[in-house]
């Protein structure tokens, strides 16, 4: 990259890291962003009463699980590219493409809902926003200042994301309090089983409670990961099943709504019940100042995640490339230009398609966590899940159950439409292995694997013991040529020396 290239390396080695309360806040918004959106799951369970028991039972046999899971794999592997590396290391790289592929896809289409809903909470005080005049113009203008913000630094957006982490729950706080007085217990136990829809319900939770892993891809760039990362997932764990049951609670304690007026946006309502029109409108701006908040961090994670992978040989080298903040200016890009386009989606169209995706997702993750216990015990782990893997196979029994429950309600066009971006991954890859072997762009095939905040110098004694294996290995990122196996296993031994490295 000659000089520019190096002085954008080591500005982004130099650029501030992310520290443990910005990274809870990171990833309480990959996660959830607040209780907007949960309305939903009073209404698809008929009453009160299982979204209670939803918001109770999934975080014990979904988040937790995924959320330990999530904290060993990503102290073991501590670089940018988060659940790529780790499928990578234990299935190969064809299916870490895969993986990064379609946890990409689906990052940016999640992402293009949030300057939407955005509008779609500020129409309800500002009708001018449902007029195309309007909303297409404001809809490019949120999406190009958000960009711009993650471009000038995650550390800037980690202290964004507590700012409006903060504000965003003062006002479910403010009413939880309000409505101690009306608080009929009686009320949570009402449920009409005739009115309940289950494909609805089901989705709802799942939504609402995953992307656990999303924040393991900006792992590069936190400080300290082996003791951060696992803190900062216990305190996003508390945080995001408090910011769904105390508004649940205090709101269907209080009021007799029918389970059928409760939609996405219906808590202003409960808010103006409760507590006045100044209750309302602080939560309305709550939810929009949320929907950046969800934005900010959707980018973040998909942006960083292009960027180990092309430091990993699995895309064009331009991905890596850093601005002088340290941050991927290209992946920024090609993230955002990915919104503007799919913008004009819905949150009903998308919903039951990004679940398909990030569950099949999911289910190679639990089954690399296996395979990486039974094939390296001998791997560095950081934090290890206190568990032996029978017992860790136990552990990922209950959520890969619920994936699959998931994937099998979900809709005809779901499938074909999951169908179409898998057929499209297994085609991009071997046309990049193509454009790679012609020189159509240049690859980093150098340090295949290894993060990317580690210094050539750290790992010329992994290299050059070992210079054919390297070579192997650098070409078998990209290729499905017999040498597969063999640089497979020559990648797994260089990140292995990058871990002893790294924590000596």
């Amino acid at each position: 990259m000659g000089e520019e290239g190096s002085d954008a390396e080591n500005k982004a080695k130099t650029s501030p890291k992310l520290t443990l309360l910005p990274l809870i806040a990171l990833i309480f918004y990959d996660v959830s962003g607040g209780p907007f959106g949960v309305e939903d799951s009073v209404r698809a369970g008929g009453g009160p009463l299982l979204s209670l028991l939803g918001f109770l039972i999934f975080p014990l046999i979904w988040s937790i699980p995924e959320a330990l899971v999530t904290a060993e794999l990503a102290t073991s592997f501590p670089g940018n590219g988060g659940y790529v590396i780790w499928i990578s290391s234990a299935f190969g790289p064809f299916w870490g493409f895969q993986e990064g592929f379609w946890k990409w896809f689906s990052g940016v289409m999640d992402n293009a809902l949030y300057p939407v809903l955005f509008l779609d909470y500020l129409k309800h005080s500002f009708p001018i926003f449902n007029q195309s005049i309007a909303r297409i113009p404001a809809l490019l203008g949120i999406t190009v200042s958000l960009t711009y913000l993650n471009y000038r630094g995650l550390h800037i957006v980690g202290f964004s994301a507590v700012s409006l982490a903060v504000f965003s729950l003062c006002p479910f706080v403010v009413m939880g309090l309000l409505s101690i007085p009306r608080i009929r217990p009686k009320q949570w136990l009402v449920v009409d089983f005739k009115k309940v829809d289950w494909r609805g319900y089901f989705n709802c939770m799942f939504w609402n409670l995953n992307y656990w892993d999303k924040a393991s891809t900006l792992a590069g760039e936190v400080e300290n990961p082996s003791k951060t990362f696992p803190k900062a997932l216990f305190g996003a764990v508390i945080l995001v099943v408090s910011s769904y049951l105390i508004p649940l609670l205090a709101s269907t304690g209080a009021l007799k709504s029918p389970s059928s007026q409760w939609s996405d946006g219906y808590f202003a309502e409960v808010g103006m019940l409760i507590g006045g029109v100044w209750l309302k409108w602080w939560i309305q701006a709550a939810a929009a100042m949320s929907n950046l908040g969800l934005f900010e961090a959707e980018m973040s994670g998909d942006a960083f995640q292009l960027l180990g992978m092309s430091d990993m040989g699995m895309l064009p080298s331009i991905f890596a490339s850093r601005s002088k903040y340290g941050t991927p200016t290209f992946s920024i890009l090609c993230s955002a230009t990915g919104v503007i386009f799919l913008s004009w989606m819905s949150f009903q169209e998308i919903l039951e398609f990004l679940n398909f995706l990030y569950a099949i997702g999911m289910l190679l993750e639990f089954a690399a966590f296996i395979k990486l216990r039974i094939k390296k015990p001998e791997l560095h782990r950081p934090y290890k899940v206190p568990l032996q893997t029978f017992g860790a196979a136990l552990l990922c029994l209950p959520p890969a159950l619920l994936l699959v429950l998931v994937m099998c309600l979900a809709s005809m066009r779901t499938f074909l439409v999951s169908g179409v971006v898998i057929l499209l991954g297994f085609l991009l890859y071997p046309t990049l292995v193509l454009a790679k072997d012609r020189k159509w762009a240049k690859f980093d095939t150098e340090e295949p694997g290894l993060p990317s905040n580690t210094s050539r110098e750290e790992n010329s004694v992994f290299l050059h013991p070992h210079q054919q294996v390297a070579d192997e290995a650098s070409v078998s990122l990209l290729s499905d040529s017999p040498s597969t196996e063999l640089g497979q296993e020559s990648c797994e031994v260089l990140v292995e020396g990058v871990l002893k490295s790294e924590s000596e």
